[in-house]
């Protein structure tokens, strides 16, 4: 330790984060590349070739044509899975407008809420009412 000054392991960090940064870059093009509906099979094939036998400058011509939409393609992504997610939660919460499918996790939360109406209004005694609700639920 004593003949590796500290100006020496700055740099060494520096130079460990500029490597992590750089392969983190590449990974995110070639993700986007693949991603991109706007280009055929020849021209993503032709960028991924690019990128990988002249990463330096595929890189940095990939960001100069095509940067500016990667990022609606990253914003296009979010939504698509946040509509996806939204629509299972409706689903999966039973109100999704009707029954497309299966169903019967909409009935059931249907029937619950049935059942502690009915409780709630004297209908239903409580031993009634769990015994209705342990059926429901097995």
């Amino acid at each position: 330790m004593d003949n590796y000054p500290l100006l020496d392991i700055f740099w060494t960090m520096l130079e460990l984060f500029l490597w992590i940064l750089w392969f983190f870059l590449l990974f995110k093009i070639i993700t986007d590349i693949f991603r991109s509906d706007d280009m055929g099979g020849w021209g993503k094939a032709g960028w991924t070739i690019f990128v990988i036998l002249l990463p330096f400058l595929g890189v940095l011509v990939y960001l100069i044509a095509r940067g500016g939409s990667m990022q609606q393609r990253d914003v296009d992504q979010a939504r698509k899975a946040d509509a996806a997610f939204q629509d299972y939660v409706r689903k999966a919460a039973g109100s999704g407008g009707g029954a497309s499918g299966g169903g019967s996790s909409g009935s059931h939360v249907e029937d619950l809420a049935k059942l502690a109406e009915l409780k709630n209004s004297g209908a239903l005694s409580e031993a009634e009412y769990q015994r209705a609700k342990d059926k429901l639920l097995a």
